[in-house]
């Protein structure tokens, strides 16, 4: 697949109907530098958006992955496919945001439960109730700079790091 042809393909379309970046942004609900992006070749629509796409311009799914036109029409079998694997991408995508927002809220009541301990037992200086202390505000800590790493905008390249990293280890 050559991204950049499919770009300019995506390009030539959008031109046709006539929109700028703006309003093809608008009518997707993306942002226009999205747009930009597709049709420079740097990133890729989503599937389900490539789907939409297809329909809006009113080509094949598979002129879009050619880059280029074709005279036969998309297969709605092939489409209702395409939109299956769409809908298991986002369900797939909302099952990681429920984890990340549980790691949230795990680490707040971490929060919470260290302050309350350092507050009601600061008089108490036993070993139990230091490891207890050390304990919790490791948890503290780990969850919630894991929640920060996984929702910054370093959170793609982190695991492009990760991907390369298993690659390796698989060679090997």
């Amino acid at each position: 697949m050559d991204q950049v042809k499919i770009g300019e393909f995506l390009r030539e379309l959008r031109k046709e109907k006539d929109l700028t970046q703006e309003q093809l942004a608008d009518k997707l609900n993306v942002s226009r530098r999205t747009v930009s992006r597709w049709e420079t070749g740097s990133n890729m629509p989503d599937l389900d958006i490539l789907v939409e796409l297809a329909d809006f311009y009113d080509v094949d799914l598979r002129d879009i992955f050619n880059g280029q036109r074709r005279e036969e029409k998309m297969d709605n079998e092939l489409k209702d496919t395409l939109l299956q694997a769409a809908d298991y991408t986002h369900e797939q995508a909302n099952r990681s945001k429920k984890r990340i927002n549980l790691m949230f809220l795990a680490g707040i009541i971490a929060l919470i439960a260290y302050t309350v301990v350092i507050v009601v037992m600061d008089e108490q200086d036993t070993f139990m109730w230091g490891m207890l202390r050390g304990v919790m505000y490791g948890v503290t800590l780990g969850l919630l700079t894991i929640g920060f790493i996984i929702t910054s905008p370093f959170a793609e390249k982190f695991q492009k790091i990760c991907e390369a990293k298993r690659k390796l280890l698989k060679k090997e």
